[in-house]
């Protein structure tokens, strides 16, 4: 195996369910060492998220890949000493407890840093360590809710949509990833010293709602939901097949349209009036809408998609699990890995990705039992005696 590209940085994770969790994992993908601490005897609560087999979360075991577990209780003085002295020896520190948790356990950004000058410490929250609403308790729900991406999901005659998942947790993870080893690039080729990232869950999505705030102050215009199309190129939807499968097209440039135009054997569309160019398919897309999903309808899956690659659309089918395990493309980019595990056998997952081409990421384990990591963290890591980890299991400190 190669040297994965961040073997040698030291994580510690003391956040719970996907955001911070988010974070981490794409750290340990990448050769990171994470050890998520845990709450002993509940541990995170994502342990107890479902789909579960055998009584173990499925959630847990892909997103805590990779991560060590170790438990500690962070409300107990001599629990938060340990904590001091685990990150006295790492790089990066990722939380997501309500603002002001860390600083009334006595473990604020000053005594941290005072530990250890060149630790990087990720605060992720619902809104922030600033601002009126920052101790407001806050899920991605109502990140999700309060982005202003809530508002334009969904279809214009019916009520705003939430995602089928944790979408700002997720989007806000990544960017923690991101931000960490931005922090970490400059204290190893800057002033040599740690900061702190201060990062909400509404505003990662908030950011990528590129042109709804000037829409609305230039133009005067609320962005409205508009289902599967998007509001400013055409043709652009969901269409279903005759044999009932579901396919997506994107003809948002002139070529495209062409192309879509020849795959339906419908060279008229491109010099009609309604359709010669993206201004009038947006005026007239309901009828443009209404000639694809009739060409579509008339046709099964297979040769529908045939005919759209012959002619070079932007096209694809609407996958579920299902298809997308029986699909060639996915098994050739080795997208689905599966990882041995004690408690389950083997856990099907999610590739690393991105792939680099000279220090790739690599998965060793799915996530662990609780505490699992206890002794090689506690007696490996900062040298406690046998006796001493004994002592601390039996005062419930671990």
């Amino acid at each position: 195996m190669t040297t994965p590209p961040l073997q040698g940085l030291l994580v510690l994770d003391l956040s719970t369910i996907v955001s911070g969790g988010t974070t981490t994992a794409v750290l340990a993908d990448f050769g990171a060492r994470v050890i998520k601490v845990e709450q002993p005897r509940a541990g995170d609560p994502l342990r107890a998220w479902g789909p579960v087999k055998d009584g173990v979360s499925l959630w847990w075991k892909v997103l805590s890949r990779n991560k060590e577990s170790i438990t500690l209780d962070l409300r107990a003085a001599r629990g938060q000493a340990l904590l001091r002295a685990l990150a006295a020896r790492a790089d990066i520190l990722v939380e997501n407890f309500r603002p002001g948790t860390l600083e009334r356990w006595g473990l604020g950004p000053d005594v941290l840093e005072a530990v250890n000058p060149r630790l990087v410490l990720v605060r992720i929250s619902g809104f922030g360590q600033t601002g009126p609403y920052r101790d407001r308790p806050g899920f991605g729900t109502i990140a999700e809710a309060m982005s202003g991406y809530v508002a334009s999901s969904g279809f214009p005659d019916g009520p705003p949509l939430l995602p089928p998942m944790p979408l700002a947790d997720a989007v806000c993870g990544l960017l923690g990833a991101a931000a960490a080893l931005a922090a970490i690039h400059h204290r190893d080729h800057g002033d040599g010293r740690g900061q702190v990232i201060d990062l909400s869950l509404y505003e990662p999505l908030f950011r990528l709602l590129i042109p709804m705030v000037p829409q609305y102050v230039l133009l005067g215009e609320v962005a409205q939901r508009s289902g599967n199309r998007f509001p400013g190129a055409a043709p652009r939807n969901l269409y279903q097949a005759g044999d009932g499968a579901w396919v997506a097209v994107s003809a948002t440039s002139q070529r495209t349209f062409e192309r879509l135009a020849q795959a339906m054997d419908r060279p008229d569309l491109p010099t009609d009036p309604r359709f010669a160019t993206n201004a009038a398919r947006i005026a007239h897309v309901d009828a443009l809408d209404a000639i694809i999903q009739e060409w579509m309808r008339a046709r099964p899956l297979e040769e529908v998609l045939r005919r759209l690659a012959d002619a070079g659309a932007v096209a694809g089918p609407v996958y579920d699990a299902r298809r997308i395990l029986e699909d060639p493309h996915y098994r050739a980019r080795d997208d689905i890995i599966t990882v041995a595990d004690d408690e389950l056998g083997a856990v099907p997952m999610p590739a690393v990705i991105p792939r680099f081409s000279r220090t790739p990421g690599q998965v060793a384990f799915a996530g662990p039992p609780l505490g699992a990591h206890n002794d090689a963290v506690y007696g490996g890591l900062l040298g406690l005696s046998r006796e001493e980890i004994a002592r601390l299991r039996q005062e419930g400190v671990i």
